[in-house]
């Protein structure tokens, strides 16, 4: 067992790798009554075209990650979900680009239910009839989404911005690529990437270390799990130019939304680069359009945004891009005064005041969610997987300058590389 201490945030954690590959982390919290679990693997909705090393090249549905997930709460002797609330937990999951997370928090019992997190998990059960019955209560959680306007605008986004690699897909996939889906091809999917070492379990909370990994090696020793070959993810070259400027749906609407955001040329980048970049960019965008800002303010007071408008950094080595907007009276209109506002900013750059400001900000937002064990579990793994380390990010936001911020936005805003999305009504 591991331990690594981080002085400055009074933090230490403790990580260990099973036997069979499994990455244990473990962030003990004394004081706090709530333990937060979550059991991870590598794997999204993006990957549906694959090889595992030893095993043929193979291609999926898409869609079918998420439908993985939805099977795994499914056993034999009934639904997971009724076990864990027996013992005092609350349990999820979610799917999403590059990661399906499986979690429970909880105040007691917490052996037991790390027990039936890590068990369930690996425990598949996938019938031609459960598969079935399936596709019809995911089939109508797509159409639900289909209906929302906010769901409609986001994944209009993307696929304005992308034409060949597979974010531009809805991460439930569609009606006609969940009914090719068999119990077959659930189980190629999971003994891909379900393995041990493609997987992730992070404990935080009030626990001992030692118990937890004293349980977690006994658990792992009990199964049996072969070697796993390495995986290679398989995607189409992406063109650099957005598929599409301006994609427009129609939908019933109180107010037009609008979405739009600036496609990265530049991709390939991991661990420590990749951090640094995201957290550059989620800075640039605060000091642009944040809340606190004079153009904020402006567009706020000619009533072109309301409390809904914000921007995101979404990014991987393969796509990055950003996304900004919310529900506006004019898109147009709206578009046009920020684009005269950034271009101004271009010029000009970044005040160093405001920069100091912005920065502070985020670290203090930083520090605040390290008090939050389901915030501290959803990032540990997401950085985790992208080959960072949450708990070094002070010093990265420490480190940024003026100088990198300002050179961030000209990378970032080009006008050629804009797409934009909008759900107005009929």
């Amino acid at each position: 067992m591991e331990q690594i201490h981080y002085d400055r945030l009074q933090e230490t954690l403790y990580h260990e790798v099973m036997d069979n590959g499994l990455q244990v982390y473990v962030l003990p919290k004394p004081g706090f009554l709530k333990t937060y679990a979550t059991f991870a693997t590598k794997y999204g909705s993006v990957d549906n075209h694959f090889h595992v090393e030893g095993a043929e090249e193979t291609t999926v549905p898409d869609g079918i990650a998420h439908f993985l997930e939805h099977k795994m709460f499914e056993e034999p002797e009934g639904d997971i979900f009724a076990t864990f609330a027996s013992n005092g937990a609350s349990a999820n999951a979610f799917t999403s680009f590059d990661q399906t997370v499986y979690l429970f928090s909880a105040t007691e019992n917490i052996e037991t239910n790390l027990s039936t997190l890590v068990d369930f998990v690996q425990h598949p059960y996938f019938t031609d009839e459960n598969v079935e019955k399936e596709k019809g209560i995911i089939g109508q959680e797509i159409n639900m989404y289909a209906d929302n306007p906010d769901w409609r605008v986001y994944f209009g986004l993307i696929e304005a911005m992308y034409s060949k690699h597979p974010v531009h897909i809805d991460i439930a996939g569609t009606i006609e690529s969940i009914a090719t889906i068999t119990k077959e091809t659930l189980y190629t999917c999971y003994n891909s990437f379900y393995h041990p070492s493609n997987m992730l379990l992070f404990v935080v909370g009030g626990v001992e270390p030692e118990k937890v990994f004293a349980l977690i090696r006994s658990n792992q020793n009990s199964k049996s799990y072969g070697k796993q070959g390495e995986i290679k993810r398989i995607f189409e070259a992406e063109p650099e130019a957005v598929a599409k400027k301006r994609l427009e749906s129609r939908l019933a609407v109180s107010m037009p939304k609008c979405l739009f955001g600036f496609k990265e040329k530049a991709s390939g980048l991991t661990g420590e680069a990749a951090g640094r970049r995201d957290l550059t960019t989620k800075l640039m965008l605060d000091l642009l359009l944040g809340s606190s800002t004079a153009l904020y303010q402006k567009l706020y007071d000619e009533e072109l945004i309301s409390d809904s408008f914000g921007h995101e950094f979404n990014s991987s080595p393969q796509y990055a891009f950003s996304a900004i907007g919310g529900d506006t009276k004019d898109p147009d209109l709206l578009l046009k005064r920020i684009r005269e506002e950034i271009d101004l900013v271009l010029k000009s750059g970044f005040a160093e005041k405001d920069f100091e400001r912005a920065r502070k900000k985020k670290i203090g937002g930083y520090l605040r969610m390290l008090n939050s064990p389901e915030n501290i579990a959803h990032e540990f793994t997401r950085y985790q997987f992208g080959g960072g380390d949450l708990f070094e990010v002070l010093p990265v936001y420490e480190s940024l300058t003026l100088a990198e911020t300002n050179q961030r936005l000209r990378d970032h805003v080009d006008w050629e590389q804009l797409a934009v999305s909008l759900v107005v009504s009929p």
